[in-house]
């Protein structure tokens, strides 16, 4: 009786787990549908899971400078896994440090971090500083090494080491192990899961990353890939809207805006739809940072 009453329950949460998979997947599927409606079926009937009328007029627009659109890809792809990799190395270095207990100053560390996340010094002289003084003007470093540091990551990663047992530096100490031998062989495999829950975090910020290309980057030939659409869907914009609007219908009857940004959401998200099933096993344990002390 109880193994049936089990099997009902299990039935029962599998179902209601199915249902909210499927309502999740509905705006997906929207986007893609829209991407493939035409400019007038949106506006007359809005969004919906099937297209009335199939087109890839937004696509054609978007892939006209191709060579463009591959360029931009290679840049975000740079950027994303460069500064993905480089912010995991220096957010786990700063969450180390402020981890150990035998570190005499952590606490004053910890202040400083915090600080960090209650007051900044501006926009203004933040970009004198990259520009004047750390020369990143037109470079890939304009867009990996100002968000390279975040104050939020490494606590999170810091209440995870915390609950890393002491008993484990203290064996290391003992066997002649250095700092950087515990931290390299010891505490970043047993971080794993949160290492990849933050990264996936850093990755997704770095891919949509738009702003920093636009204040940095004036070359082409350097502008990432969410720049590049923004870009693009700012000049439909504007020819939608300006006064030679009527001459741009006569070439295009009408200029397919909103299925255009369908369109690019599918184009810029599908890295990280790849890249999350690899991740997924450790979001559980994960996303419990330091919720459980050792």
């Amino acid at each position: 009786m109880v193994a049936k009453r089990f099997s009902i329950a299990q039935g029962v949460i599998m179902l209601v787990i199915s249902l909210f998979s499927l309502a999740c997947l509905f705006p997906f599927l929207m986007v893609i549908s829209g991407s493939l409606s035409t400019e007038n079926d949106i506006v007359n009937y809005g969004y919906g899971l099937i297209p009335k009328h199939i087109t890839f007029d937004s696509y054609r627009i978007l892939f006209l400078g191709s060579n463009r659109i591959v360029d931009a890809y290679g840049i975000s792809i740079l950027v994303t896994g460069v500064g993905t990799v480089l912010s995991l190395i220096v957010n786990s270095m700063g969450a180390y440090v402020m981890a150990r207990r035998s570190f005499k100053y952590r606490n004053i560390l910890s202040i400083y971090v915090i600080l960090t996340m209650l007051f900044s010094g501006g926009l203004v002289p933040w970009y004198i500083i990259c520009v004047r003084y750390l020369e990143l003007k037109d470079t890939i470093w304009a867009m990996i090494l100002p968000p390279m540091a975040n104050a939020f990551n490494m606590f999170l990663m810091r209440n995870f080491m915390q609950s890393i047992p002491e008993e484990i530096y203290e064996s290391a100490k003992i066997d002649g192990a250095s700092e950087i031998r515990i931290f390299s062989r010891l505490i970043i495999p047993l971080s794993v899961p949160v290492l990849a829950t933050i990264g996936l975090f850093v990755a997704l910020s770095y891919w949509n990353d738009w702003f920093l290309g636009l204040m940095f980057i004036d070359k082409q030939e350097l502008q990432p890939l969410q720049l590049l659409l923004r870009t693009l869907i700012s000049n439909v914009d504007f020819l939608r809207n300006s006064s030679n609007a009527a001459a741009m219908q006569r070439i295009m009857p009408q200029i397919p805006s909103e299925s255009m940004k369908m369109a690019l959401t599918v184009v810029t998200i599908g890295p990280i739809v790849f890249l999350y099933p690899f991740l997924q096993r450790y979001f559980v344990k994960g996303l419990m940072v330091g919720a459980v002390k050792g």
